[in-house]
């Protein structure tokens, strides 16, 4: 998944960033109202996480303007206001959750990965064939064995599991994981595919990693 991150504390930025990219998150920082909302209209974000307090637009005015515009992409506001009202403002004008200054990384986890599930009755595991894709320990399992994934082959799994059947371009897969700024290059792409299938096979997968040429890669069961 992909997360926009928008605080400009620069020391607390940096430590959310590590905190996500450890539980497998891609992160985007920026340190401006302003920007955020720009990031926000022409991004691909599975979710935000605004604070309130910042140069330019503030968080709030960030949320209303997004939510003005149809989009609904889910929004944690992180603040040091901890008051209710604030809370109650901040739900009010749209936000998915409000989490408060200081606060235990394993929660600010959680409640990202409560607001980005598609219904409230859905667990952690992403299911194809005898494959399981458990979220929450990035271990990727078979009734023969299991592997934890690394940050972005977790990432390429799941964006596999969550569209089956689907072609997924090689293009997709850098600007979801690697982001539009990055300079990594795009054969970057088929090397994670090659750890990948390397893993399926291993497990006695009965789905497999295909190649569609000039368009890109599924993920389908063995026919």
């Amino acid at each position: 998944m992909r997360i926009l991150l928008a605080e400009d504390e620069l020391s607390l930025s940096r430590a959310i960033v590590k905190i996500l990219e450890r539980s497998n998150f891609s992160v985007d920082a920026v340190y401006t109202g302003d920007d955020a909302l720009d990031f926000i209209r022409v991004g691909n974000y599975d979710a935000a996480v605004l604070d309130i307090m910042m140069p330019g637009l503030d968080g709030i005015s960030v949320l209303k303007e997004v939510r003005a515009s149809g989009n609904d992409i889910p929004v944690l506001i992180l603040s040091a206001r901890s008051e209710v009202e604030d809370k109650v403002r901040g739900l009010d004008c749209g936000a998915n959750d409000y989490l408060a200054k200081p606060f235990d990384a394993r929660e600010l986890v959680a409640r990202i990965r409560a607001i980005t599930r598609v219904g409230a009755g859905q667990d952690n595991r992403l299911r194809l064939g005898n494959v399981t894709l458990d979220r929450a320990s990035f271990e990727l399992s078979s009734p023969k064995g299991s592997f934890r994934l690394a940050n972005k082959e977790f990432q390429m799994m799941e964006l596999f599991l969550q569209n089956p059947g689907k072609i997924i371009s090689s293009e997709r897969f850098l600007e979801k994981i690697w982001g539009y700024d990055s300079d990594v290059e795009i054969n970057v792409v088929w090397v994670y595919i090659s750890y990948l299938r390397k893993k399926l096979s291993a497990l006695g997968a009965d789905i497999q990693i295909r190649a569609s040429r000039n368009a890109g890669y599924s993920v389908e069961a063995d026919l």
